[in-house]
């Protein structure tokens, strides 16, 4: 079938399976071209078909020689309906890391169920024996607690007071204001127990007492603070106690590893583009002015790019590792830099629908955009019929 991107609203209906195995190879090449990362060897992540757990995956494969198992939650194709990008991402990587003669299996399913975490637990005591790096990176907004059996929903609102500032439309590009009513009711406990630590804190438990974590396991779950441009709907939102949540819930996991020598570390990443943040007003603004400044500064950093940096600077560098007073690993370090900060403060405020193209990146934003989903990636043939029914080898 011809494959073309459909969209409604903040999200893509398609994905192209040849565009996703033309992302994922070009991911694994620009790993290899950055040599050897004397990393973890064995390595679960957890949330790993898309943006930063997919380049974890592939920085530990193709970056360390590592074996890999990935879970996530994708669909995937029927007949003339493609499969979600994280699918085919997931069937890219396995085909890749196989041909590399590399461990790789995958697990498709709810990684917030019990059941999906025994499945993983039996993969590893019948593969790998255990685990030196379990990485963290889940993005879904809904949670069903398997103890209680209660669907929480996490919302995206300030705390306190109605939230007002700009915004675009990537699709038009068109400048508008937005205004967002405050958390009611339940909000803020929903969206910390979605995307809070929790759910982290029960793998972590689960792989320890099945005797699955190797002496001096890490484990990482990935975060963001930025500016305070944002901060009234991010950072001090409801999203942003579901981030204190997490970035807490690494000291207490750290102490339960204590006995392994094991750590738990957040680390705070760059803004990107991703499904999810392309769904949060203003956020889309303030990327489109940071990719046009750290393009022109030389600084800017893709998922891969950041998870490199993150593996090779931080986590495997053979150094201690460095992080900032609230015992954070800070790879965000470039976006937030001052004179980066300042520039933006100045151009939002100067942002309109006739200028934004100019003191922007709209283009760049659209275009990362649209490569979530398979598209626009050079030296793919998007008039050609493509095989949708593209399977994952491990599923």
């Amino acid at each position: 079938m011809i494959i073309e991107p459909r969209m409604r609203g903040f999200i893509c209906l398609t994905a192209h399976p040849d565009g996703c195995e033309q992302n994922v190879k070009n991911q694994i090449e620009y790993i290899k071209s950055k040599g050897a990362i004397n990393g973890a060897k064995k390595v679960l992540v957890i949330g790993a078909s898309t943006g930063f757990g997919l380049a974890s995956r592939i920085s530990s494969a193709f970056g360390s020689n590592a074996s890999t198992i990935g879970v996530f939650f994708e669909k995937p194709p029927s007949e003339g309906k493609t499969a979600s990008p994280g699918w085919y991402n997931s069937a890219a990587f396995e085909k890749e890391a196989h041909k590399a003669g590399l461990y790789a299996k995958s697990i498709n399913g709810d990684a917030f169920s019990d059941e999906v975490k025994k499945q993983t637990i039996d993969m590893i005591k019948a593969d790998l024996g255990q685990i030196d790096l379990v990485i963290y990176s889940l993005a879904s907004p809904v949670r069903l607690d398997p103890k209680t059996g209660v669907l929480h929903r996490s919302t995206l609102k300030p705390i306190g007071e109605k939230f007002t500032n700009k915004t675009v439309d990537f699709h038009s590009g068109k400048v508008s204001e937005i205004s967002i009513e405050p958390a009611q009711g339940d909000d803020i406990e929903n969206t910390v127990k979605v995307m809070g630590g929790e759910d982290w804190t029960m793998w972590m438990d689960a792989l320890k007492a099945e005797n699955l974590l190797a002496d001096g396991a890490t484990t990482v779950a990935y975060s963001y603070i930025g500016p305070s441009l944002t901060e009234a709907v991010y950072r001090k939102g409801t999203i942003g106690r579901a981030k204190d949540h997490l970035e807490a819930t690494a000291f207490t996991i750290t102490d339960s590893l204590a006995d392994i020598n094991g750590k738990a570390y957040v680390s705070v990443n760059k803004a990107l583009v991703t499904q999810a943040s392309s769904a949060i007003p203003v956020i889309p603004l303030y990327i489109s002015l940071l990719y046009k400044i750290m393009k022109e500064e030389g600084i800017h950093e893709g998922c891969i790019e950041q998870i490199q940096r993150l593996y090779a600077e931080r986590l495997f560098s053979g150094k201690e590792i460095a992080t900032d007073e609230k015992g954070r690993i800070r790879i965000d370090d470039w976006e937030m830099r001052q004179d980066v900060q300042d520039k933006i403060a100045k151009l939002w405020q100067e942002a309109t629908t006739e200028n934004l193209a100019e003191i922007g990146d709209l283009e760049g934003y659209r275009n990362d955009f649209h490569n979530l989903f398979g598209f626009g990636f050079d030296g793919v043939d998007y008039k050609a019929d493509a095989n949708e029914m593209v399977a994952v080898e491990s599923i």
